[in-house]
């Protein structure tokens, strides 16, 4: 009788997740001083209006970096107000409003596969335009989308206060975490909790090098001091590198060497400068040398004041301008079938809503469009698991709208009951899906009653609302939609894995050492693109079955994958320090194989067993990865 595993990894909040006190702090604040404005200027629905673009704000607020947050809510409000205005125009339209409805959804549905900010802006768009179809806004049709779009302003507004006192901080403090992040992998070299430190280091460098590129494809010149910060982290590379390699020989390293990176860590963070001083025990092997050599000069590099501009080379390469990433962006958006099948799933489901909504002459609002739009939203997770969750995250915000909108009059106690219940939004979000929706429903209740004045008659309404919105998008949006209930994720690992032949032959070029600023960057691609791959898996796995148990089956072969990364660079960076070259014959052998693997992982989604045996010299450098290849290829599926 227990809940099946899905369900219960929704509804358990995640570990580990610190509140963020300022953000708590600031959704107080940026929502309930518009409900305390409108109050005293005997406008409640404007002072309701402007805490709506809050919420959106305070919703988008999810980086760290400065530059990366005005984006974050900027952006998105540009859209929200475009999307408030379309549904104010068709306010009362009937089919009308169904088919501009519809159209928004295609249009939200392809922006959201373009990346984080677009897909935010399509969010809003979408919500918003559904909000102002379903609600009576403020006349003429211009003020609702300036009041909307004050809100993100004053969001926006609190968030840059401290800009001046910490526009450097998040960059210095993400490549800080990265070399801490790296001296926890080397503390774990050789034990059982390498793999958890290693995703850790990938999602470490990712982060870091996504704010610092980010910030430079802002200037036409370069930036002193994101040059330094760039140094820096590109001299943590060989370090990274150097691990694998300790760890496939099981090697413990002296508790000296992860104490010197973290020492680092604090000189990045505080921007020291001058001679570094390290005490470091003597290498006794290719491995150890890789890491006593990459740790001397990351260290060098760490405290030098002012690294050559000229000799610092982008490991994923610079953005391109502006412009070419708008015309290759909107090209993959309008030639992409995933594209255009979000869009046409999501504009399904919110049409099939408008359109009930129209024809049932039952009281229904915008609520079913608006479960529609949040449970159909591809970057939270399982679209399955999303609707229970939504019900239940919205069954338990009913339970605490209800009192708020039964005993708490209209007016002057709205502002101190916003402010606690809008502390709750940042403070459970980072829980998890469920509690984001418990946290939302009561402001958005608290907001929409006073535009209404329906009082405590929209609880049970809306409740209904939200049942009828995730049993459309189970049906319209999951179940008449074969891509949702199979796990198709395959065709990206094996071309993961054909990546990493190619990695191979780059990484052990004959008569060549190859080019390792290449090698780095396909290592950096390869690494990013597993981590996507996990990811995907991990949603699946929150599937009901058949799709979470046919993810579950492939989940050692993801693992088994990034293993030979790692055996690759572990391989080449004891060449590198004085491990024989491998034959080329050998080379070539494990690039078919792997070769091989790619083809067998796209042709089939049921995993085939295939023993094979990789001949070669059992003392060789290569003699790790041989058996991680052959170990992928012995994976088999538990289904017969």
């Amino acid at each position: 009788m227990a809940p099946p595993p899905w369900l219960l990894s929704g509804l358990r909040p995640k570990p580990s997740t610190p509140i963020a006190w300022a953000g708590v702090a600031r959704a107080s604040v940026s929502l309930a001083t518009p409900l305390a404005v409108g109050f005293a200027l005997d406008r409640p629905a404007y002072g309701a209006l402007v805490s709506m673009g809050a919420l959106s704000g305070v919703i988008g607020d999810t980086a760290d970096a400065y530059r990366m947050r005005i984006l974050n809510i900027a952006v998105p409000q540009l859209f929200g107000a475009l999307g408030i205005m379309l549904g104010t125009l068709v306010y009362g339209t009937g089919w009308g409003a169904v088919a501009a409805l519809t159209l928004v959804g295609l249009v939200s549905g392809m922006m959201s596969t373009i990346g984080a900010v677009a897909s935010v802006s399509g969010l809003l768009l979408l919500l918003n335009a559904v909000v102002g179809a379903g609600l009576p806004m403020p006349q003429p049709w211009w003020v609702a989308p300036l009041l909307l779009t004050v809100g993100g302003l004053f969001v926006l507004t609190l968030t840059l206060l401290a800009w001046p006192l910490r526009r450097k901080l998040p960059e210095r403090v993400a490549v800080a975490g990265t070399y801490l992040a790296v001296a926890d992998l080397l503390a774990a070299a050789g034990t059982d909790a390498y793999e958890e430190r290693r995703q850790a280091v990938t999602q470490s460098l990712n982060t870091s090098y996504d704010l610092i590129l980010a910030r430079r494809a802002r200037y036409h010149g370069r930036s002193n001091a994101m040059v330094r910060l760039l140094a820096q982290l590109n001299v943590v590379i060989p370090l990274v590198e150097a691990a694998p390699a300790v760890h496939v020989r099981r090697l413990r390293l002296p508790d000296e060497i992860p104490a010197a990176v973290r020492e680092l860590a604090v000189a990045v963070e505080e921007s020291r400068t001058g001679r570094p001083e390290l005490t470091l025990p003597a290498p006794d092997s290719p491995a150890t040398r890789a890491v006593d050599s990459a740790l001397r000069h990351a260290a060098v590099v760490v405290h030098k004041a002012d690294p050559d501009p000229y000799n610092v080379d982008d490991r994923l390469g610079r953005p391109a301008v502006l412009g070419v990433r708008i015309r290759r962006t909107t090209r993959d958006v309008l030639f992409s079938g995933a594209s255009w099948r979000y869009g046409l799933r999501l504009a399904l489901c919110i049409g099939l809503a408008q359109a009930l909504t129209s024809l049932i002459l039952v009281p229904r609002s915008y609520w079913v469009a608006l479960t529609v739009t949040f449970v159909l939203k591809p970057d939270f997770g399982s679209v399955f698991s999303r609707a229970v969750l939504r019900s239940v995250g919205t069954a338990a915000g009913l339970v605490i709208a209800a009192p708020v909108l039964a005993a708490v009059p209209m007016g002057w106690w709205d502002v101190p009951v916003m402010v606690v219940l809008a502390a709750l939004i940042p403070a459970l979000t980072a829980k998890g899906y469920a509690f984001q929706t418990a946290a939302i429903t009561p402001v958005i209740l608290l907001l929409s009653d006073l535009l209404n004045h329906q009082g405590f008659h929209l609880v049970w309404p809306r409740f209904l609302d939200s049942l009828i919105g995730c049993a459309i998008v189970l049906v319209a949006g999951y179940l008449l939609w074969p891509e949702s209930w199979h796990v198709r994720i395959g065709h990206r690992l094996a071309d993961a894995v054909a990546e990493i032949a190619d990695y191979v032959a780059c990484a052990f070029e004959p008569g060549s050492s190859g080019d390792r600023a290449e090698r780095v960057r396909a290592r950096r691609r390869i690494y990013r693109d597993l981590s996507v791959v996990r990811s995907e898996f991990q949603r699946a796995l929150t599937e009901p079955p058949p799709v979470g148990t046919r993810a579950a089956a492939w989940w050692p072969l993801v693992v088994a994958v990034e293993r030979i990364v790692d055996a690759t660079t572990a391989a080449r960076v004891r060449v590198n320090h004085g491990a024989p070259e491998p034959p080329p014959a050998e080379v070539a052998e494990v690039q078919r194989q792997l070769r091989e693997l790619a083809e067998g992982i796209r042709a089939s989604e049921i995993l085939v067993e295939v023993r094979t045996e990789l001949p070669g010299d059992e003392e060789g450098v290569l003699a790790p990865l041989r058996q991680e290849v052959a170990a992928a290829r012995a994976i088999a599926s538990p289904q017969p």
